[in-house]
């Protein structure tokens, strides 16, 4: 008995220590791009809205997190908000749905999040649903740049200046563990 209950809680203090080391190979990158729509009159018709390029500065993210480009096992995005900057009173009631692609060279256009059928919330800011796909070679880049397709149900009188907050998990080996 005393030798089950022994192996037992070896067994547990082993795989809480593997979780641990697990989580010590994970870390956050959190980027920030913006873009504007124009004032329009125009609805249900789809849109598309380019990001200025997002500098990544990922050598030094991985390096400030003990690891390397080599290492990287899994980059994906974690976590999409957008916040209307301007006007002050703006909110996203005029939008129906949206999709946001990543793009970089020579890595071809992928949908990274969505949102559909949404409700007018009179909010400011808004969660994107994330597709899960994997990443690495968009964020390995020295930039890379958005491209936001929205689908309007309301017109707008005037340019809505728009903030993307985006937060992406990696996964990596850290000093070779």
């Amino acid at each position: 008995m005393k030798n089950n209950l022994l192996l037992l809680c070896l067994s547990f203090v082993m795989l809480s220590n593997c979780d641990v080391i697990d989580e010590l190979t994970h870390f956050d990158i959190d980027l920030q791009t913006n873009y504007s729509v124009p004032a329009t009159t125009l609805i249900d018709t789809p849109f598309n809205f380019n990001t200025p390029e997002v500098t990544t500065e990922s050598e030094s993210t991985f390096e400030n997190n003990d690891t390397n480009s080599n290492l990287i096992e899994s980059i994906k995005l974690k976590r999409i908000k957008l916040t209307i900057d301007s006007p002050t009173e703006g909110n996203f009631n005029f939008l129906r749905e949206m999709h946001v692609y990543i793009k970089a060279d020579n890595v071809e256009e992928v949908e990274i999040a969505n949102i559909y059928d949404l409700q007018n919330t009179n909010s400011n800011n808004l969660e994107l649903d994330v597709l899960g796909e994997e990443l690495e070679a968009y964020i390995k880049k020295d930039s890379y740049q958005l491209r936001i397709k929205t689908i309007t149900d309301e017109t707008l009188n005037q340019t809505h200046d728009i903030t993307i907050d985006t937060k992406f998990r990696v996964d990596a080996k850290i000093l070779g563990v």
